[in-house]
């Protein structure tokens, strides 16, 4: 049995050296995140196969940020126990004691994890809160039987979901249908780990270059802010998003065609607005005027076609004559002379 486990963790381990070797054209980022994850799973591998004959299991949970995990040892809940107890298992160092039950005797908890710790001796648990990156790492499970220790291995995982996605443009002006127009788009998220990438959704890769791309890790909470600018040259309209970790951006539209600039139809609406505007007035004011003088002279003053009508109507001009007004007073001039 041992053999047989010896070999399929050397399996296991020549695989994880020649990922290691393939991961070597890989960009430095990508790099950085797939050494992470073989560190833990190699120190996993050592510390199981160092385990002897104790029945090792191993276990990935998974928590987030802040939040809480329950460490739970896989055994027989009808098998009595004398004993459970978690511990954090290190390098370089002794085992450190989490929090655990030992029946007939007491326990000793250290400070940091008094208050975060919580047993359940009915449920066989163990249960952790408020989570911080500095706790991921492996965790070995003892559980006394018969004064015996059956010992499994957990590896805790940390997770913490990025910020939505900040994304902005800056493209040039458009040439006929787009043509050597290029766009400068940006991406950037804070908060999560672990350690990601951006990726872009509705670009076409072909014409895409990366001209800035920084990711840092916050020295207290651990968790990472990326950034990412790239150049895209235009081919046509693309409805855009970028995503990191699980968070994605929301779509904007980029390298569209302007047929005609928007300033010029705003200058063209305003022009022809002024002219309607410049035309309503001078319809009312030559109305206004007219109206004006009809109700002052109590007639509507003939034009020069209208001079030399027949007697009879000067007649009756004349009888609509009144004093001190001038235009009548030419009128009542004219019209005599015809009588005449």
């Amino acid at each position: 049995m041992l053999r047989q486990r010896g070999g399929h963790e050397a399996s296991l381990l020549s695989v994880s050296v020649s990922a290691v070797h393939t991961s070597t054209s890989m960009s430095l980022q990508q790099r950085c995140l797939y050494t992470h994850s073989l560190v833990l799973v190699v120190t996993l591998l050592l510390l199981t196969a160092t385990s002897g004959d104790s029945d090792a299991v191993q276990n990935i949970i998974t928590a987030v940020l802040g939040h809480s995990v329950t460490f739970r040892c896989p055994l027989n809940h009808s098998t009595p126990v004398d004993g459970l107890y978690i511990q954090r298992v290190q390098n370089d160092k002794p085992d450190e004691f989490i929090n655990g039950f030992y029946i007939g005797r007491p326990v000793t908890v250290s400070s940091e994890y008094w208050d975060r710790t919580k047993v359940n001796e009915t449920e066989l648990s163990v249960e952790m809160r408020n989570i911080s990156v500095s706790d991921e790492g492996l965790y070995k499970c003892v559980v006394i039987i018969n004064k015996k220790p059956k010992i499994s291995m957990i590896l805790l995982k940390v997770t913490a979901e990025y910020s939505v996605p900040t994304i902005m443009k800056d493209c040039s002006k458009p040439g006929d249908g787009g043509a050597g127009k290029s766009c400068q788009l940006s991406c950037s998220a804070v908060g999560g780990y672990p350690q990601s990438t951006v990726r872009w959704t509705g670009l076409n890769q072909s014409l895409t270059n990366v001209i800035y791309n920084r990711s840092s890790a916050d020295n207290e909470s651990k968790t990472w802010t990326i950034n990412q600018t790239i150049m895209h040259n235009c081919d046509q309209p693309a409805n855009i998003s970028c995503a990191v970790g699980g968070a994605v951006s929301h779509t904007i539209t980029i390298c569209e065609t302007e047929s005609f600039p928007s300033v010029v139809i705003a200058a063209i609406t305003v022009v022809f607005v002024f002219l309607f505007l410049l035309l309503i007035f001078v319809v009312v004011m030559k109305y206004f005027f007219r109206g004006r003088q009809t109700s002052v002279t109590g007639y509507e003053a003939p034009g020069a076609g209208e001079f030399g009508d027949s007697s009879n109507d000067c007649h009756l001009q004349l009888q609509r004559l009144k004093d001190g007004d001038e235009t009548l007073r030419r009128l009542s001039s004219f019209c005599q002379a015809e009588v005449l």
